[in-house]
């Protein structure tokens, strides 16, 4: 299979042949991981009990689900659709949220996916536990990715099949390996509620796990419909198909993460309970799990990051920009393992992402809704081309209103956060319970339709050109 050639450029009609059934098959196989699983876990080690911890991951998830639609009429990945708000230029906002975003991830997935490989094999084959055993692992995974990643969306689409198959099957041979010790009990080990009581922990628990996967799909779901075609494909059936594919994709290994959390008793640490509670029987296909499962996510979260490193530097080509970012992850990886607290700095990293990435998903939503789905995908291209000019150049290719309502809604989350070594001064409005999510997006999004109360309308071509399906509520079927 040929390396893919595309950027960020706007892929030909010719070439968008994907279904929604593809975008259901890349969601549920690259996300059936441990770097999603393990997320599962963040609940139990609070200091929540079974039930409670289920319900704070169910109620965060599918958050972004309606963001695969921009994509789906410009034929770009979403941070260069959303010049169409923030200009041009200012749609870098978009580029760097999604960029940090996707490291942070891929980071993680090799960290958890490599812990786990160097424990199993250690069992089975007495794999010394040191560092050097965690360097090579950790080089195997992030080379594997970079393949997958550089030959692109095709590749990645067919190893996802594939994973959806057979990581599923693992979790079945999961729940039977672990339920024997399942628990629904909270675990003493971690101590009580993380922030006290009850309700902030929870809160914490349902953005930190349950809100985690969504948010990390604000800029990857346009990677992916860009490749469909509105032509063949209905908004709805597309729609429709990006909540299936996040509802299983997420919430079913997020919910395996925290039922072996209660088997494993795993509340301070993940990865090593988790092979130490396994049957001798599941320690093969554990390791498939970790091994295979985290190339699969990884891959695709590597391939958002060149995509968007792409669109911050257009002389960059696609694999370059992808290999480039490797080295950044993979240098993240070993400082995850080495320097930083597994539960601080998955909490810190999705709370602060969340905060900055969720105004810039709100503004580029009602974009969305103010222009009807009808885009001018040539001007959208302005930057790329290094030209100017556009009715996305705005002000020297920034839409300043947009861009400052961002900035408020971020500011204002990262001043209502509470990390477990930092407190947002905003906190003592909220009852020390952590809104920064709800507060970020809600400021960024009042700010940005005070400020910009109106919307830029791409020219007649530009409608014409979209055609029907332009319409976000056309509900006209399409061969999935």
């Amino acid at each position: 299979m040929p390396i893919e050639q595309r950027g960020v450029d706007t892929i030909p009609e010719s070439e968008r042949t994907s279904g929604p059934r593809d975008l259901v098959s890349i969601l549920l196989g690259s996300n059936l991981c441990l770097g999603v699983i393990v997320f599962g876990w963040l609940p139990p080690s609070f200091g929540l009990d079974w039930w409670a911890s289920v319900s704070a991951v169910v109620a965060g998830t599918v958050f972004t689900a309606p963001l695969a639609l921009v994509s789906l009429r410009t034929g770009t990945n979403l941070s260069t659709s959303s010049g169409a708000q923030f200009g041009v230029r200012g749609r870098l906002v978009g580029s760097v949220v999604g960029l940090l975003l996707a490291l942070g991830y891929t980071a993680l997935t090799v960290w958890i996916g490599g812990d786990v490989m160097v424990s199993v094999l250690g069992r089975l084959a007495g794999l010394p536990q040191g560092g050097v055993s965690y360097a090579v692992v950790y080089g195997l995974l992030a080379a594997a990715t970079v393949a997958g990643a550089v030959y692109g969306y095709r590749v990645l689409l067919a190893m996802s099949r594939v994973l959806a198959v057979g990581m599923t099957a693992l979790l079945v041979l999961g729940v039977i390996a672990y339920a024997p010790d399942f628990t629904t009990a909270a675990l003493p080990e971690a101590g009580g509620y993380l922030l006290g009581g009850f309700w902030p922990t929870w809160l914490l628990a349902a953005v930190a796990a349950g809100l985690s996967g969504p948010i990390a799909f604000i800029t990857l779901l346009g990677d992916y419909t860009r490749y469909i075609s509105p032509a063949r494909h209905s908004s709805r059936r597309v729609l429709h198909a990006t909540w299936l594919g996040l509802m299983l994709g997420l919430l079913v290994p997020q919910l395996f993460g925290t039922f072996t959390s209660y088997a494993a008793r795993a509340a301070l640490d993940y990865a090593g309970p988790l092979v130490d509670a396994s049957p001798g029987w599941y320690l093969v296909p554990l390791l498939l799990a970790a091994s295979a499962g985290s190339v699969g996510n990884a891959g695709l979260m590597l391939y958002s990051m060149g995509l968007d490193l792409d669109a911050i530097l257009p002389r960059a080509s696609r694999a370059r920009a992808t290999c480039a970012v490797a080295v950044v992850a993979t240098a993240c990886v070993f400082a995850g393992h080495y320097a930083w607290d597994a539960q601080s700095a998955m909490t810190s990293f999705v709370l602060l992402l969340t905060a900055i990435g969720t105004p810039w998903a709100v503004i580029t939503l009602i974009g969305f809704a103010r222009c009807g789905g009808v885009y001018d995908a040539d001007a959208l291209q302005v930057f790329n081309r290094r030209a100017r000019g556009g009715i996305y150049w705005y002000h020297a290719g920034w839409n300043v209103p947009a861009t400052l309502s961002w900035a408020a809604g971020a500011v204002v989350g990262v001043l209502a956060v509470s990390l477990p070594s930092y407190e947002g001064p905003l906190l003592a409005l909220t009852g020390s319970v952590d809104c920064s999510f709800l507060l970020s997006g809600l400021v960024g999004g009042v700010v940005y339709l005070v400020s910009a109360p109106g919307g830029v309308t791409p020219p007649a071509s530009a409608a014409e050109a979209a055609g029907p399906a332009a319409c976000p509520t056309e509900t006209g079927g399409g061969r999935a």
